[in-house]
């Protein structure tokens, strides 16, 4: 375990939601790992009426930028790949375009979020070297789930699976 993640404390709240309920401690993929971990929480939002998920989901951006930079703080890391809540965040927000609730369109947008979050194309690229601290955790990940959703409905609306 390297230095940064022995500074994690997991009975510290802020340290256990920025690590994504510990899936950002994963040694392979955290990121993936992490996106993929959002999905069970997703399967709980979509319950709730699509004002209350934009709540939470607005809720979770606030509290993700604190929390974000209070963790990368307490590691003196910034963005260290076990912090994971901004890919939480991203893939709420990509999920929120799928046209249809079923598990190929829930692969399509975690592989079409993991695309862009990895690649950083631009403008997800000028936010991740521009914008510090919390909202630079988050940010990045944000205009990559807006993106990765824009895709997911274009492709929804045009080309059904």
């Amino acid at each position: 375990m390297d230095e940064a993640k022995r500074r994690l404390r997991m009975s510290n709240p802020w340290h256990l939601l920025a690590t994504g309920f510990g899936s950002g401690l994963s040694s392979v993929m955290p990121g993936t790992i992490g996106s993929l971990a959002a999905i069970p929480f997703w399967l709980l939002l979509i319950q709730l009426p699509w004002q209350l998920y934009l709540l939470l989901l607005m809720f979770s951006i606030c509290i993700g930028v604190y929390l974000c930079h209070q963790t990368a703080k307490d590691m003196r890391v910034h963005d260290h790949g076990s912090i994971v809540w901004d890919e939480f965040v991203g893939m709420w927000i990509t999920l929120m375009a799928l046209p249809v609730n079923n598990w190929q369109w829930v692969i399509a947008g975690l592989v079409i979020f993991r695309i862009l979050d990895i690649g950083k194309p631009w403008p997800i690229r000028w936010f991740d070297r521009n914008v510090q601290g919390g909202m630079g955790i988050m940010i990045d990940d944000i205009v990559a789930g807006v993106l990765s959703a824009g895709i997911i409905y274009l492709i929804g609306h045009y080309q059904p699976m």
